[in-house]
């Protein structure tokens, strides 16, 4: 494909970017918001990836002198919440205002920084190249970069690697670059993983690129199971893998790929007639078990979800919330469900599709204030090829559409424009979609459930909201409390603490936290204690959750009343770490204090654990 032809797709996502950095409040004067963690969070969160960083390293260093031998560029790796990990390379053109961002644990995500390689890679889940002057914030215009994300072998996004300059990079040269280089951290982490217990089968178009990065990869068991596969192998295939069996992809029998000798270039022919060079790796223990489906699924019911008569520990508002929601299970009447941002709507009509006859069918979530305005048209009634400029070649369903059948969920619907409320108004009345540049009408049966933080009858009020689309919504209206107004707070506390610790996690949380988290306003509120609790389990590790495991701002929001506990620190932790044995879970139970911060706090006073 040409620059010509890319072009449109990158305009695209540079203008959903600046969408995106202009919800967030920021303008293009804002300073950028590095977000850094505190210290002991930071040395949790570097040894919580140093596995990711070290295979990282492994397969940047070999790239390392074609890329910065002519130039000033920096390679930087970050997590899947864009707080950078580590760096190779040369950081003299970063602009001494800028230095804050460039040091571990510095945060890159759009909502911090603007629209930049990194944080714009994770929002759009592909490879990017941000010039000079696409950056949204003019104090990272100094710079150019590309960003590719790097997934899993369940194809979960967990990282970006980066290279930045503050020199123009062409783009097809750094953005092929860095997705050699990120394909090749996938590759690895595949490997690693499935090596030893699993047949590892590489095929290319050519015998020489076997060994490339861009070789696609299948992983299968002795019984010809499928359990994973690189993105590289769907790019070859000519579409997504299914992980059935392998004789499903490729025209050969299992035993005849289960007899090639180990590590010798084969002629392989797929089920759709495409022949590649081919060869098999033989596993040192091979493990015949039932294969893992490593594919999306559609939203299901699990144990661990909730479900609609738990979603209320005993307040009064709660029961009545979804005592009325039960009784319209089955009725074709529209909810509109009201509460502040993040006291669990989402959550809230999970449980009511999961209840419901529709549960084996779509649901839907759209979040109205996320999506661009000049795209929610097209994005909620889908397209026709060629509709208009950038459009994709293959059109666009919409997910209207994509709910058929199932639960279509509205939230923030009040951010919704005007235009696209008369078009939603239409849809629901003659239950029918017109996608953009068609004249074809398709049905659909959707149980519609809608949300919103905002006041909507004061906009139907003001004409910022369609009064008949907010009557044709509103069938019945569900208001969901605030945290701090709940009566069940602490039954929640302990319900979301079973939800998020792992297995080996059973202290609990300490009396002292529980008083805390009983007097705390939550202004995020369930949103806000899930994210709280998510931290302080990673910090406390098998220990109760105390006040030190907190994240820093937790207080920024407490009573000026409300005492934070002060414990003392030991003085002589040396000596207690001597006589204990070197025992450091001994001590940390001792001292009432996790191993990470027990390993800070000794390190601070000279003695290397």
């Amino acid at each position: 494909m040409t620059e010509a032809a890319r072009a449109p797709a990158h305009d695209a996502i540079i203008q959903e970017s600046w969408s995106r950095c202009r919800d967030y409040g920021l303008t293009h004067q804002s300073a950028p918001r590095f977000d850094p963690p505190a210290p002991g969070d930071l040395s949790a969160l570097l040894e919580s990836r140093q596995a990711l960083v070290q295979t990282t390293h492994q397969e940047v260093l070999p790239y390392y002198g074609t890329i910065l031998s002519n130039s000033n560029c920096l390679i930087m790796l970050a997590d899947d919440q864009g707080r950078l990990l580590q760096s190779w390379g040369d950081q003299r053109f970063i602009e001494p205002r800028q230095a804050a961002g460039f040091v571990a644990g510095a945060s890159w995500l759009e909502r911090y920084t603007g629209t930049n390689a990194i944080g714009t890679a994770l929002s759009c889940g592909q490879a990017v190249h941000i010039q000079h002057d696409e950056h949204f914030l003019k104090a990272n215009r100094f710079m150019t970069g590309s960003a590719s994300p790097i997934f899993d072998e369940q194809r979960r996004m967990i990282a970006v690697l980066d290279v930045s300059s503050d020199s123009y990079l062409p783009p097809a040269h750094t953005l092929g670059m860095v997705k050699m280089m990120s394909q090749s951290v996938e590759n690895r982490l595949i490997l690693k993983l499935f090596a030893d217990q699993y047949h590892l089968l590489s095929f290319n178009t050519s015998l020489d690129n076997l060994d490339s990065p861009w070789a696609g990869l299948v992983v299968f068991d002795e019984q010809g199971h499928v359990v994973s596969a690189n993105r590289r192998a769907d790019n070859l295939l000519g579409q997504p893998l299914t992980y059935g069996a392998i004789e499903q992809l490729f025209d050969v029998p299992l035993q005849q790929l289960l007899n090639q000798p180990d590590g010798q270039p084969f002629s392989l022919r797929t089920s759709g007639h495409f022949r590649f060079h081919a060869r098999v790796r033989r596993p040192a223990r091979p493990v015949p078990i039932q294969p893992r489906d490593f594919r999306p699924q559609a939203a299901q019911s699990t144990p661990q979800e909730p479900q609609l008569h738990t979603l209320s520990a005993g307040d009064a508002r709660m029961d009545k919330a979804v005592r009325q929601a039960e009784r319209l299970l089955e009725k074709d009447i529209p909810i509109l469900l009201q509460g502040e941002t993040g006291a669990g709507k989402e959550v809230f009509v999970k449980a009511l599709h999961q209840a419901s006859s529709r549960a084996s069918q779509p649901f839907i979530a759209v979040n109205c204030a996320a999506i661009p305005a000049e795209l929610v048209e097209s994005e909620l009634f889908g397209y026709e090829k060629g509709a208009f400029t950038g459009a994709s070649r293959k059109g666009h369903v919409g997910l209207i559409r994509k709910a058929h059948k199932g639960t279509l969920f509205l939230d923030e619907i009040g951010d919704m424009p005007l235009r696209v409320q008369a078009r939603l108004l239409r849809v629901l009345q003659e239950r029918c979609v017109q996608p953009l540049g068609s004249s074809e009408l398709h049905p659909v049966d959707v149980r519609l459930v809608s949300a919103t933080n905002r006041p909507l009858r004061q906009d139907v009020d003001s004409g910022q909201f369609r009064a008949d689309l907010y009557y044709r919504i509103s069938g019945l209206n569900l208001e969901l409390p605030p945290l701090r107004e709940r009566t069940d707070k602490q039954a929640l506390f302990q319900r979301l603490w079973e939800q998020h610790r792992e297995p080996h996690q059973r202290a609990g949380i300490s009396r002292e936290v529980l008083e805390l988290f009983q007097h705390h306003p939550w202004p995020g509120n369930l949103r806000q204690l899930s994210s709280v609790l998510r931290v302080a389990l990673a910090m406390a590790d098998d220990q109760p959750i105390r006040t030190e495991h907190l994240p820093d701002d937790f207080s920024l929001d407490l009573p000026t009343d409300v005492p934070l506990p002060v414990h003392p620190e030991p003085d002589d932790l040396a000596s207690q770490y001597q006589a204990c044995g070197g025992n450091i879970s001994y001590l940390a139970r001792h001292l009432g204090l996790s191993r990470n911060t027990l390993y800070k706090r000794l390190r601070e006073q000279g003695v290397r654990p």
